[in-house]
């Protein structure tokens, strides 16, 4: 059995997130049913380098996949995308180590956020529309806060699979372009709904509602006023999973520009 490496985009509109679920659909279950309907048998492992939540896009989410199968990578990534919805496309499938783990291998993983200042009739699905005014330099000043390791405990709900609240922040970017602001988050991994509200912090930041001792002390201490703030799923996208030898992910860039 090989154990393939692939790298897909898509919009997550429709999908209840990545992680296949029961009565849900999900980006991975689409993904599994294509590879069935293609190989002519139940795929082995399927495993993503995370999840993201229902109406999170990716750019670049990448999975290991381990299948038997006699076809090459490129008819077998051409096979499985005439299998999958439009909003799901495989961008490079490959062979890869058996001790290759998406997950576990993966050093750290990009998040890209994209508020717009004004109404679209075209970018709705990927955007979060703010009709406020919003302070972007505030916002950058604030977003250098979360830089570091911290507890995110008032910026997560409880989720079983994470053993702690403890998260390294690489980076926090925060960058003017057009009527949108977009912010990227840079780190180690990330807790249920963190970056959606690191957003919303910021959001508020940059509205004026809060400021920069009022982030350090939603940090230090417990609270629950950070969740009624959760940004929605729209605007986010996972941007890119990064591994040993990978660049970083590059100029900050709009997916819509607006």
């Amino acid at each position: 059995m090989t154990r393939f490496k692939l790298t897909l985009e898509y919009v997550g509109t429709r999908y209840r997130g990545w992680q296949i679920q029961k009565n849900a659909r999900t980006v991975a279950g689409e993904l599994h049913r294509a590879v069935q309907t293609v190989a002519g048998r139940e795929p082995g492992e399927l495993y993503g380098s995370g999840r993201t939540d229902a109406g999170v896009h990716a750019l670049q989410q990448v999975a290991h996949l381990d299948l038997e199968t006699r076809m090459a990578p490129a008819q077998l990534l051409w096979r499985i995308n005439e299998e999958l919805p439009t909003d799901i496309n495989v961008l490079a499938l490959e062979p890869a180590a058996h001790r290759f783990h998406a997950r576990h291998a993966a050093l750290a993983r990009s998040y890209l956020y994209q508020i717009a200042r004004r109404r679209t009739a075209f970018g709705k699905p990927f955007v979060w529309w703010v009709k406020d005014a919003l302070d972007a330099r505030a916002m950058a000043r604030a977003a250098a806060l979360f830089e570091g390791r911290h507890d995110f405990q008032s910026f997560t709900d409880v989720d079983p699979e994470d053993a702690s609240t403890e998260v390294k922040v690489e980076s926090v970017e925060v960058r003017e372009e057009g009527a949108l602001i977009l912010i990227r988050i840079v780190g180690s991994h990330f807790l249920w709904k963190m970056v959606r509200r690191m957003v919303g912090v910021l959001a508020e930041v940059g509205r004026g509602a809060l400021n920069d001792d009022d982030l350090s002390r939603l940090l230090r201490e417990r609270s629950d006023a950070v969740a009624p703030l959760t940004a929605p799923p729209s605007g986010l996208f996972l941007e890119r999973v990064l591994y040993d030898g990978d660049p970083g992910p590059g100029p900050l860039r709009a997916v819509l520009w607006l």
